[in-house]
């Protein structure tokens, strides 16, 4: 069977497959469940485009990872064959972890347990149902690879995951402001001390890629319709799993409701191998059958939301720089309770305040090192002529407060 196959991708064109062992991989149910998760989560409610999956990234990040290698040893940095195998094999695989929906599910369905984690669990399952070729890249994916670079290609403020989810995020979404070089930087790239380095004529490049980041938080990310659409989805989940505690009937797929029926940590992932079993089964189609069906629930909140959320008649939110007043907060409790008979148990999933912060850059070990023209190695904070990316290093921190707007009248101040 000929494996060497190619695959057209609408971003970079055709995607080799260089080694039967990589083909063998993509060939898992473990892998290809990951063309029933949607990358961007819920964004699709803003942008109608934003519907490609983790299987389009993973193999997109493939890609530039042998672009990157490619690159380097053109520089007469040495790479062997197992290397180049292992590293595009780390960053194949970087995402397998991912539950329903990305990000946005992370931890309501999980408890404290990060898409990292269980990614490096199932590439040790998979190690070793294929007999142990993968020791080199889950060492790469942990970062306790001898050779840093390798690990800093798979996971750092400059990596390829990053490269690529950003190029691809912006082309599906339409968002051209997310746009980067990803080819330009990856020919700035070089390795010094055994460390990844930007060479000097990139900053602006790096300069561009660190704005793009940003911008495409908080314009597609973390736009606010977004935000809304991802914590109804979390209320609706956290009263699934209320109900199901109480003794109600809930209806959902084995899989699904393996997670929703009690809180899962890492501990239980550890010690029975069905939890890990029933992660691979979950996808994005188990949640919406279940939406689907709890849409005739007898329980109030669970069947309102989840018709809302089937119906895309979304919370109205309001995002803000300061918490939000709370007298405005108290003044929607009471029109809920007053207007609808909402009841103050079932209020926290009509009226729900969080935050939300990101830095599109943050200075410390973590960082992205330049390699000035008289060979000194700098932060791109302090190399940079500027201001843009100290400006950058700031987290910043938004806070809101979602609520159905067809049930509350006009709000003074909002």
């Amino acid at each position: 069977m000929n494996k060497r196959k190619l695959i057209n991708d609408p971003v970079y064109g055709f995607v080799n497959i260089p080694t039967d062992l990589i083909f063998d991989i993509i060939e898992q149910p473990l892998f290809q469940r990951l063309r029933r998760i949607k990358q961007m989560g819920l964004c699709d409610y803003v942008y109608p485009g934003a519907l490609h999956t983790r299987f389009h990234h993973a193999l997109g990040a493939m890609h530039l990872m042998s672009v990157t290698l490619d690159s380097l040893c053109a520089k007469g940095h040495e790479v062997s064959d197992q290397e180049y195998e292992a590293a595009m094999i780390a960053i194949l695989l970087h995402d397998v972890g991912h539950g329903p929906f990305s990000h946005a599910l992370e931890h309501s369905i999980l408890d404290g347990v990060r898409h990292e984690t269980l990614s490096y669990l199932l590439m040790q399952k998979l190690n070793r149902q294929l007999g142990g070729p993968l020791e080199m890249a889950l060492q790469m994916f942990n970062g306790t690879y001898p050779r840093k670079f390798f690990c800093q290609l798979v996971a750092s403020q400059l990596d390829i995951d990053r490269l690529d989810y950003l190029n691809r995020d912006s082309f599906f979404t339409g968002v051209s402001e997310g746009t980067i070089g990803a080819h330009r930087i990856i020919k700035m790239l070089d390795i010094v001390g055994d460390r990844l380095v930007v060479e000097e004529k990139g900053i602006y490049s790096i300069e561009n890629f660190l704005n793009a980041r940003r911008l495409m938080y908080w314009q597609v990310y973390l736009h606010k319709t977004t935000i809304s659409a991802e914590m109804m989805l979390v209320g609706v989940i956290r009263r699934a799993r209320e109900l199901l505690l109480r003794g109600q009937d809930v209806p959902a797929t084995p899989d699904l409701h393996l997670f929703i029926r009690q809180v899962v940590r890492i501990e239980d992932f550890e010690r029975d191998p069905r939890y890990l079993e029933a992660f691979i089964g979950l996808d994005d189609s188990d949640v919406w059958n279940a939406v689907k069906l709890w849409t005739r629930h007898p329980d109030r909140v669970l069947s309102v939301i989840s018709r809302m959320l089937l119906e895309r008649k979304l919370f109205k939110i309001l995002l803000t720089s300061e918490p939000p007043e709370a007298a405005q907060v108290r003044e929607i409790a009471a029109r809920l309770r007053e207007g609808q008979g909402i009841t103050d148990e079932e209020l926290p999933y009509f009226l729900i305040t969080g935050s939300t912060s990101n830095a599109a850059y943050t200075a410390g070990d973590d960082k992205i090192d330049v390699l000035t023209k008289k060979g000194e190695i700098m932060d791109i904070a302090e190399a940079s002529d500027l201001p843009n990316i100290k400006a950058m290093s700031k987290i910043v921190k938004k806070y809101y407060v979602c609520w159905p707007k067809q049930w509350v009248q006009p709000v003074a101040g909002i």
